[in-house]
């Protein structure tokens, strides 16, 4: 299984969140006990979510980008 890793900084776009408490509490414990930022440990979460998405998702997605570009 791969570890979570948190990078050092990121450039991005502000985009708003409506997320269940207990999500958001738990995510602020984590980023607490390693000493980062919420906004890191969400970027980290959701980065690693997509990387192991299923096999037919992540073509979607892949087929949907390449339409963007």
């Amino acid at each position: 299984m791969q570890k979570l890793k948190i990078p050092r900084n990121h450039s991005g776009i502000t985009k708003t969140l409506r997320l269940p408490e207990n999500l958001i509490n738990d995510i602020q414990i984590l980023a607490d006990l390693k000493n980062i930022s919420f906004n890191k440990t969400v970027i980290e979460l959701l980065d690693f979510s997509l990387k192991n998405l299923d096999e037919d998702d992540k073509k979607l997605i892949e087929k949907k980008r390449e339409k963007l570009i």
